[in-house]
């Protein structure tokens, strides 16, 4: 398969063949509508089709060809933004429902994999949150108590079990790691045995809802008519305003190289750095004498940077610097993550709606926030009770996150400046072949992209959700929007919301050449 959401090309997409999917061509019913097949929207709809739900899930490209394929694909209950923050933002018991969502999402990952028959190197692990050398350990000491608080029983370390000398360390049992796309190709066949369907390639483009139904109308007029339906695209493309306002788009990054098996101690790592950095390691096959050490990190605004390349780069002195004599980088991609100002998911009723669910806010932890959206909205669906509603409720208000929210919008509206100033080449005949520059003509911002032949493509440089400027990424080959993380391809085609419309295209860019 391949990805849809950039150019590089994810560890997990090699040699896995997910089930065979059809584009929805007539107008449908069913018991619920799924938008989004990644991790949330096909959690969900497993949920749901065990139960005998009639589910439907669209995607507007292949199956995991989003931001679910672009994970390191660790599986923690340690919060990444500290248990102390989620205290100190949404009281103790906050904290400790948090612990237990996370802690179910992971053991409902192993009960699929074991009733489901999955082949996903699936395996428990213990995790370690670690200081760099000679740091000073409040930090590390905090997070114990806090952690202990939500219910968790870390273990304070005097160093992390890594081939290089590191501060203080927490180790948290029962974690877990697995391959992703393997897993969820397990979870799309057993959704399919259960009778209900997926349809790639399915663009949808409006929703709307009465009293008891929704409705969802995709780009080539037919639609699906349903009691509710998931919103399960990353980033919300049902709404203008509401999350997008409460979460911020960051991209991060990770490499692939390969080590002898059994050089790194098997578990799951994290450090306390900013910006902060992740290990785990993937094997090969069974029996093989190498693996492939991940790491990940080095985090930063979308579409706010001007070389992403740089970020490879370090992450590669890093590694380097610490691991010893390794092998080239055999793996290298970026994703999106979705920072939200008060450091947990919106997943529940969509603000306003009675009938339209969305699952967004990942804040780094796709894998199981993912999985808690399964729960807590099949949970919603089904009228049951589910302890974690207000805690994930997309309509929160929360007043310590006030300041986080206050700088983080302020940042969004300096990007409006570039409407004024923005232009990163003086003509066309500046843009080299295979990159991309914003071009003022007549005034205005054009996203001008040069084919490796020379043609070229001209597109609006206007974001379609809030008319933002986008910027050339060019590690990912896309348009990324630096005020909500919308994201496009070089014809102008939306690849991440939560834009819905694509680029203006300003001429027939695969007949010009300038």
């Amino acid at each position: 398969m391949d990805p849809d959401s950039g150019a590089t090309r994810p560890l997990w997409i090699d040699g896995v063949e997910l089930p065979s999917t059809s584009t929805l061509t007539s107008s449908i019913a069913a018991d619920v509508c799924i938008v989004g097949a990644g991790i949330a929207g096909l959690t969900t709809a497993y949920l749901l089709s065990r139960e005998g739900a009639k589910v439907v899930v669209v995607d507007d490209g292949p199956l995991c060809g989003g931001e679910t394929g672009r994970t390191t694909a660790h599986l923690s209950n340690e919060i990444d933004d500290s248990y102390q923050e989620i205290e100190s933002l949404h009281g103790r018991e906050g904290a400790r429902l948090a612990a237990d969502s996370h802690t179910a999402a992971i053991d409902l990952i192993e009960r699929i994999v074991r009733e489901e028959n999955i082949s996903c190197d699936f395996v428990r692990l213990d995790g370690y949150l670690f200081d760099p050398l000679d740091a000073d350990a409040a930090f590390i000491d905090k997070e114990l108590e806090a952690a202990r608080r939500a219910g968790l029983s870390p273990e304070r370390l005097p160093h992390a079990p890594l081939p290089f000398p590191t501060g203080a360390c927490l180790r948290f049992p029962d974690q877990g790691k697995f391959h992703i796309l393997k897993y969820l190709s397990g979870v799309v066949a057993a959704i399919q045995k259960n009778g209900s369907q997926l349809f790639t390639t399915t663009k949808a483009v409006d929703f709307s809802e009465g009293k008891s139904f929704a409705r969802v109308r995709t780009e080539n007029g037919s639609t699906i008519e349903a009691r509710a339906v998931v919103i399960a695209t990353n980033s919300p493309v049902n709404n203008l305003f509401v999350p997008h306002t409460k979460q911020m788009a960051y991209r991060t990054y990770a490499i692939g190289l390969r080590v002898p098996t059994g050089s790194l101690h098997e578990g799951l790592y994290w450090d306390t750095l900013d910006p902060y950095h992740y290990v785990r390691t993937q094997r090969l096959s069974t029996g093989s004498e190498s693996e492939i050490l991940i790491v990940g990190g080095e985090d930063h605004k979308t579409g706010q940077d001007d070389d992403p390349n740089d970020h490879f780069r370090a992450l590669e002195a890093w590694t380097r610097e610490r691991f010893g004599q390794i092998e080239e980088i055999e793996h290298h991609w970026s994703g999106q993550v979705l920072e939200p100002d008060d450091y947990l998911a919106f997943i529940g009723r969509n603000p306003g709606d009675q009938n339209v669910y969305i699952a967004t806010g990942d804040s780094g932890m796709g894998m199981t926030h993912g999985t808690i959206a399964g729960i807590l909205i099949s949970d919603l669906i089904q009228g049951r009770e589910n302890p974690w509603k207000e805690l994930y409720d997309p309509s929160r208000k929360t007043l310590g996150a006030l300041g986080e929210w206050t700088r983080e919008n302020l940042n969004v509206a300096a990007q409006y400046t570039d409407w004024l100033s923005r232009g990163d080449a003086k003509s066309v005949q500046d843009v080299a072949p295979g990159e991309g520059a914003i071009v003022r003509e007549n005034g205005k911002p054009v996203a001008c992209y040069r084919e490796t032949d020379g043609r070229l493509h001209r597109c609006s440089a206007v974001c379609t959700h809030l008319a933002c400027i986008v910027s050339w990424n060019q590690v990912e080959k896309t348009w990324d929007c630096p005020c909500h993380g919308s994201r496009f391809g070089v014809d102008g085609s939306v690849l991440n919301g939560p834009a819905i419309k694509p680029l203006t295209n300003l001429d027939d860019s695969r007949s010009r050449a300038a």
